[in-house]
C-alpha cells in the first residue's frame, strides 16, 4: 500500500497501523516526521537537532491534513516537539501524538526512538498462545500498579527491568496466569494512576525506557504469564502539550461545547465520528499488540463512551433521538475487529458497568466484539453481602444467587480491582466483618467462593496477603505484614487456591455456559449456605459447599447426581491457612432422596468456610490436594 492509499484509509478511519506512517521514523540516514493537524496554519519541527529553532525545519502539507518534514541531523535519543501555528496565529509547542518515548517530567518533549532494536525471546510462548482459546482456559489475573507494588528503600520506583526480576517470579509462584497493568502510557499527573494520557504510544518514563518495558513483557512470556494493558480511549486531559485542541480547534475532541467534556473528570472526550481519531485509537491498540507483544487490552470506562447522557444532566441525543453514542459503538466494533485481525487470541476486555447488550458478541451478530466483560454487578453484590455481619446475611441471600440468572449472558471476568480498595472503601480485608481472625476467615471464604464461581478472575495486588490499609499509589505494598502469621497464612492460602484453580479444569473449561455449573441447593438462605457443582468437558465434577456463617454444620444433607464416596480436597478452614482445622470427613451417599436427586450424603461444614469435594474414583492412588489431571 502506498502512502496516498494509507492516508486515504487513515482519513476514513480504516487504518489500523497509522503509527507506521505518522510520528517520527528513521529512513536510512534521515528522520521523517509526519503529524496530522488539518487546521494548522503552519508547523515546524523543533528539537535538540536544530537547537529548538522555531523557524527552522518547516513542515509541508502532503494531503489529508497531514504535514511532513525530513531532518538529516536528527539522532536517536534526541528530544523534539511540533511548534504548531494555529489558525489564530498563536504558536503552541506540542508533543508528538505518535511519539514512542517522552522525556522525564517536568519536560514534556517526545524522544526519537527506534523500537526495533530489542531482540525478543518469547517466540515459543507466542506460538503457543496463538493456538489458545481463552474462553476455555484458566484466567486468573493479578492487577498491578507498577509504581506501588514495591519500591526501593528510598521510596524510588522499581524499574521495568527490576520488576522483571522481582514481580514476574512472584506472580508465577503465586499461580496467577496474567498480569494486568494499570495504564502505563505516558501521563503527566501521577495521582491519575495513568488514566489521563498524554502519550498514547509512549510508555511512561517513570520506570525506564521502552526497551525495558519490552524486557518486562518478555520475562512474563518466558514465565508463561500473559500481559494485559489498561487502555483509555474515552477521554484525555487538557494539558496544552498533549492532544488538547491540537491544531487550535477541537481536532481530537468533540467540538460541541455541551458534549466535549466529562463533567466529573474535567477531561476532553474523543470524537469517534472523525476518521483520523478512530485510526489514531485503533492503531494504538494494534501498536501495543504488535510492538510490545501485549496479550490483552482492558478498555476503561466503556459505559461513558456508549451513552451520550453519561453522568450529565443535559445531552445532545443521537440522530434517532436516543441516548446511545452511535459513533462510539461503531468505533468499538471496528477497533475490536482490528485487534483480532492483529492477534486472533487477544483478550479484548470491556470495563462496562451497565446492562448494554451483547458486549461480548461479535459485531456481525450485533455485538460490540469484546471477548470479555467485567462483571460489575457481581462485584457490587458480593462486596455488599460479605460486608454484612453473618447474622444478617440470610436477608441478603439473593445477592449470592442473582448473578447466576445472567452469568452466561456475556463472557464475564469477576473483578476485585483497584477501584474497590481506594477512596474510603477500605481494603478487602478491612471490609470483612468481625474481629481480627474472623476477617481472615471471611476473606478466605470469599476468595474460594469467587474462584469456584463461573467466570474468569481478577484480584488487585496486596489483597492476596490481606493488606489492611487502602491502596496508596504513593508507596509500596505493606510487605512487612508477611512477618505476621495471619498475613503469611493468607498468602499461603491464596497461593494454594490459585494452583488448585489451575489444576482443576472443572473451574474454567465450561465457564461460559450451564454445562459447567449445576446448582445443588441455592435456596438455603436461612443457613447462608450455597451448594453447587462445577464440571469440566469430560463431565468430571467438583462439589462446592459454601458456609457463610461461623456456625458448624455436622449433618448437612445434600442430593448428589452420582452415588459414591466424596472426599474433601480443599478447605479454607485448614490450620496452615489460619483456620480452625475442623475435621472434615469423606461423605458416602445413601439412597435417600434430596434436592431432586435419588442419592444424598451428609456433609460436615466448618464454620465460615468453603469446602470442595470430589467423587472418589477407583484407583490405587490416594486423593491428593491439587492433583493435576
Amino acid at each position: 500500500m502506498n502512502l496516498e492509499k494509507e492516508l486515504t484509509a487513515f482519513d476514513a478511519g480504516d487504518l489500523s497501523t497509522a503509527y507506521h506512517i505518522l510520528g517520527a521514523h528513521r529512513q536510512g540516514d534521515v528522520w521523517c516526521f509526519r503529524v496530522w493537524a488539518p487546521n494548522a496554519k503552519a508547523i515546524h519541527v523543533v528539537g535538540d537537532f536544530n537547537f529548538w529553532n522555531t523557524t527552522d525545519l518547516p513542515m509541508q502539507p502532503i494531503g489529508h491534513g497531514v504535514w511532513e518534514a525530513v531532518s538529516e541531523f536528527a539522532k536517536v535519543g534526541q528530544a523534539y516537539k511540533y511548534c504548531v501555528t494555529q489558525a489564530s496565529g498563536r504558536q503552541v509547542m506540542k508533543a508528538d501524538p505518535y511519539g514512542y518515548q517522552m522525556t522525564p517530567l517536568p519536560d514534556t518533549s517526545s524522544v526519537l526512538c527506534d523500537l526495533d532494536t530489542y531482540h525478543w525471546g518469547d517466540g515459543v510462548y507466542r506460538r503457543t498462545a496463538a493456538r489458545r482459546k481463552m474462553l476455555s482456559r484458566p484466567v486468573n489475573i493479578y492487577e498491578v500498579h507498577l509504581g506501588s507494588w514495591k519500591r526501593h528503600e528510598d521510596g524510588s520506583f522499581l524499574s521495568y527491568g527490576e520488576l522483571a526480576e522481582q514481580l514476574v517470579p512472584y506472580v508465577k509462584d503465586m499461580g496467577y496466569t496474567h498480569i494486568e497493568l494499570l495504564p502505563i502510557a505516558e501521563h503527566p499527573f501521577t495521582p491519575s494512576w495513568g488514566y489521563q494520557v498524554t502519550g498514547y504510544y509512549a510508555p511512561t518514563h517513570r520506570y525506564g525506557k521502552p526497551q525495558e518495558l519490552m524486557q518486562l513483557v518478555d520475562a512474563c512470556h518466558q514465565a508463561g504469564i500473559g500481559v494485559i494493558l489498561d487502555w483509555v480511549p474515552a477521554h484525555f486531559p487538557k494539558d496544552e502539550y498533549g492532544l488538547y485542541e491540537f491544531d487550535g480547534t477541537c481536532q481530537y475532541e468533540v467540538s460541541d461545547p455541551m458534549m466535549r467534556e466529562h463533567p466529573d473528570w474535567g477531561t476532553r472526550i474523543f470524537d469517534y465520528g472523525k476518521g483520523g481519531v478512530c485510526s489514531f485509537l485503533t492503531s494504538n491498540v494494534v501498536f501495543w499488540l504488535n510492538k510490545y507483544h501485549i496479550d490483552g487490552i482492558r478498555v476503561d470506562a466503556v459505559a461513558s463512551m456508549l451513552y451520550l447522557d453519561y453522568n450529565r444532566p443535559n445531552y445532545r441525543p443521537n440522530k434517532y433521538g436516543g441516548r446511545e453514542n452511535l459513533e462510539a459503538i461503531a468505533f468499538l466494533q471496528k477497533m475490536n475487529q482490528a485487534a483480532f485481525a492483529a492477534n486472533k487470541s487477544v483478550m479484548m476486555i470491556a470495563e462496562e458497568s451497565t446492562t448494554f447488550p451483547n458486549v461480548t458478541k461479535p459485531a456481525y451478530d450485533g455485538g460490540l466484539g469484546f471477548l470479555f466483560k467485567w462483571n460489575m454487578g457481581w462485584m457490587n453484590d458480593l462486596l455488599k453481602y460479605m460486608e454484612q455481619d453473618p447474622v444478617y446475611r440470610k436477608y441478603e441471600h439473593n445477592k449470592l444467587t442473582f448473578q447466576l440468572t445472567y452469568a452466561f449472558s456475556e463472557n464475564f471476568i469477576l473483578p476485585l480491582s483497584h477501584d474497590e480498595v481506594v477512596h474510603g472503601k477500605k481494603s478487602l480485608i478491612g471490609r470483612m466483618p468481625g474481629d481480627y481472625n474472623q476477617k481472615f476467615n471471611n476473606l478466605r471464604a470469599f476468595f474460594a467462593y469467587m474462584m469456584t464461581e463461573p467466570g474468569k478472575k481478577l484480584n488487585f495486588m496486596g489483597s492476596e496477603f490481606g493488606q489492611f490499609i487502602e491502596w496508596d499509589y504513593r508507596q509500596g505494598l505493606d510487605w512487612l505484614l508477611l512477618d505476621y502469621d495471619r498475613h503469611r497464612q493468607m498468602q499461603k492460602f491464596t497461593h494454594d487456591l490459585n494452583h488448585f484453580y489451575l489444576h482443576h479444569p472443572q473451574l474454567w473449561e465450561n465457564d461460559q455456559n450451564w454445562e459447567g455449573f449445576r446448582w445443588i441447593n441455592p435456596d438455603d438462605g436461612d443457613n447462608s449456605i450455597l451448594s453447587y457443582c462445577r464440571m469440566d468437558k469430560q463431565g468430571r465434577e467438583l462439589v462446592v459447599l459454601c458456609n457463610f456463617t461461623p456456625v458448624y454444620r455436622e449433618h448437612y444433607r445434600l442430593g448428589l447426581k452420582r452415588p459414591g464416596t466424596y472426599d474433601p480436597i480443599f478447605c479454607t478452614d485448614r490450620e496452615e491457612y489460619g483456620g480452625y482445622n475442623t475435621f472434615v470427613p469423606s461423605a458416602q451417599t445413601q439412597k435417600i432422596p434430596a434436592n431432586g436427586m435419588n442419592n444424598s450424603a451428609e456433609f460436615v461444614l466448618p464454620g465460615m468456610s468453603v469446602t470442595i469435594f470430589q467423587r472418589r474414583v477407583k484407583t490405587n492412588k490416594k486423593p491428593k490436594l491439587d492433583e493435576e489431571r
